[in-house]
């Protein structure tokens, strides 16, 4: 771990706002190991990517995240799979990642934590998910890619323009339902191919996403494997009977739902964009791998 300084993404919006007064804090608990803290300046998506990546060519012993996953999502591109430290502030609506792996619920203490253990040169390795489109971009994911239902309310939500905030979401889920179909889908599981028709399918290297939607219980971001799920098509009425249990995860036991185990994940379907941390990657199909150990979590 280098003797270089502590590069902060904090996304102002995440949380829809209610942590935007604690960032001063954050940026002092950050420094309180005696290391240089700079805030990364970023505008979009795009920008933030940029910024960080720019941080760790310039020598940043840490990446800090202060957010939801989204942010999560946009640091790790440039910090996976190498040797600067990565740190997670909660702050967002969804926080899958940063429960998944231990972090401490309060941003403040686990700033704190995030700076004792650069202190004390400490980091814990984790999985991380790395997908390839059909165009060879590879990008990597930390929760859950949804490939499903979830993901066709994600992409209509995006193109919508009113209402604003949660309601726009909610008025997409009527949407996508209201046009609900099984698409017919090819899943590799390592070496073997499934064939079926489904509404419902998801590669997780943790067990929630959406703020603690527990689509796949099982998934340890520590095991080397990905979890797979997919159900056997439900229509309206059993899907959404099926959605309230998914803050369980006890939609598993539901004999129409398979879950299965992979290294390596193919997903083929039409007309399905894929979003993994709730950020959108691009048409199926998509190639998923588990890479060990990718990121040294700060903790």
């Amino acid at each position: 771990m280098t003797t270089g300084f502590v590069g902060v993404l904090a996304n102002p919006s995440a949380g829809r706002g209610r942590h935007r007064g604690l960032l001063p804090g954050v940026m002092q608990a950050l420094g309180a190991g005696g290391r240089p803290v700079r805030l990364l300046e970023a505008g979009s998506g795009a920008e933030a990517e940029a910024a960080c990546h720019r941080a760790v060519a310039e020598g940043a012993a840490a990446v800090v995240a202060v957010g939801g996953d989204g942010t999560v999502h946009r640091a790790l591109q440039a910090v996976a799979g190498g040797a600067v430290g990565f740190g997670v502030v909660p702050a967002g609506t969804g926080n899958d990642f940063a429960s998944a792996v231990g972090v401490p619920h309060d941003p403040l203490k686990a700033a704190e934590a995030i700076s004792a253990a650069l202190r004390d040169q400490r980091d814990h390795r984790f999985d991380l998910a790395r997908t390839e489109d059909a165009q060879g971009e590879q990008r990597w994911f930390c929760a859950v890619l949804a490939a499903g239902f979830d993901a066709l309310v994600n992409e209509r939500a995006n193109r919508m323009r009113r209402p604003k905030g949660p309601r726009r979401y909610d008025l997409a889920i009527l949407l996508e339902l209201a046009r609900l179909r099984a698409r017919s889908y090819t899943v590799h599981i390592d070496d073997t191919a499934h064939s079926f028709p489904a509404e419902i399918v998801a590669v997780g290297n943790c067990a929630s996403y959406g703020g603690g939607m527990r689509i796949l219980p099982g998934a340890d971001p520590a095991d080397g494997l990905l979890d797979v799920i997919f159900a056997a098509p439900l229509g309206r009425v059993h899907l959404t009977r099926l959605k309230p249990r998914l803050r369980q995860g006890t939609h598993v036991t539901d004999p129409r739902v398979t879950v299965l185990r992979a290294r390596r994940v193919r997903i083929e379907a039409e007309g399905i964009i894929g979003y993994a941390d709730g950020e959108r990657l691009g048409p199926l199909p998509l190639d998923v791998t588990c890479v060990p150990g990718a990121v040294r979590l700060l903790r």
